[in-house]
C-alpha cells in the first residue's frame, strides 16, 4: 500500500513539474480547434469556392499576359489557355469593341474586367456561406 501512495504522489509530482508558459495557446488546443472548425464544413465550402476562383484568376492572368505579349493563337499553349477562358471573358467583349486579331499585342481589358467581377462573385459567395452558417 505504502508503495501505491508512494507512486501516486510521485507522478503529482511530476505534473505539477512541467513548465507553465502563460500568454501562448499550446499546440494542442490549436489543432483542436482547426479539427472543430474542419468538421463543421464551413471553411471547406470557402477553401472549395477560393480554389475555384483562383484557378480562374491563373487561368484569366496567363490570357492576359498572352495577349498582352501577342501570343501565338495557333500555339498548342496559347490555344489551350485562349480556348478554355474564352466562355469567362466573352460576356465582357461588347463592352469595349472587342475585335479578334492573332499575333498582334493587345491589352485586353475585357480580360482585366473579368478577373475584378469574378474575384468579386467569388468573394461575395464565400461571404453568403459565411452568414448562412452563422445563422443556421
Amino acid at each position: 500500500m505504502a508503495e501505491v501512495i508512494q507512486e501516486t504522489e510521485e507522478t503529482t509530482v511530476s505534473n505539477t513539474a512541467a513548465p507553465v508558459v502563460t500568454g501562448t495557446v499550446p499546440a494542442q488546443a490549436t489543432s483542436t480547434v482547426a479539427t472543430a472548425r474542419t468538421t463543421s464544413g464551413v471553411p471547406t465550402a470557402e477553401r472549395i469556392v477560393y480554389f475555384i476562383t483562383g484557378i480562374l484568376m491563373v487561368l484569366l492572368a496567363f490570357r492576359f499576359v498572352l495577349s498582352l505579349l501577342g501570343a501565338n493563337r495557333n500555339n498548342g499553349f496559347g490555344n489551350f489557355i485562349y480556348s478554355v477562358s474564352f466562355p469567362f471573358v466573352a460576356p465582357f467583349f461588347g463592352l469595349f469593341g472587342y475585335n479578334v486579331s492573332y499575333g498582334v499585342s493587345r491589352f485586353e481589358i475585357e480580360t482585366v474586367v473579368a478577373v475584378v467581377v469574378y474575384a468579386l462573385v467569388g468573394y461575395g459567395i464565400t461571404k453568403i456561406i459565411r452568414i448562412a452558417h452563422k445563422t443556421a
